[in-house]
């Protein structure tokens, strides 16, 4: 009976942190753009890993 002292507090506590952080996200924007994160990895954004001096057109068959 007397852990229900330290727990029931220290529940309330973490419940009032987790409301806290739900409603900082959700005031800050964090759950507008659900879309966009999920595709972005199909694109590829290794341009600026290639040397500018590797950056040719491509070569032509012409002897």
């Amino acid at each position: 009976m007397d852990m229900l002292y330290i727990l029931v507090p220290i529940a309330i506590i973490l419940v009032c942190c987790a409301a806290w952080g739900m409603r900082w996200a959700l005031k800050t924007g964090q759950f507008d753009d659900m879309d966009s994160p999920a595709s972005s990895i199909l694109f590829d954004d290794d341009e600026h890993l290639i040397p500018d001096d590797a950056k040719t057109s491509p070569p032509t068959d012409k002897p």
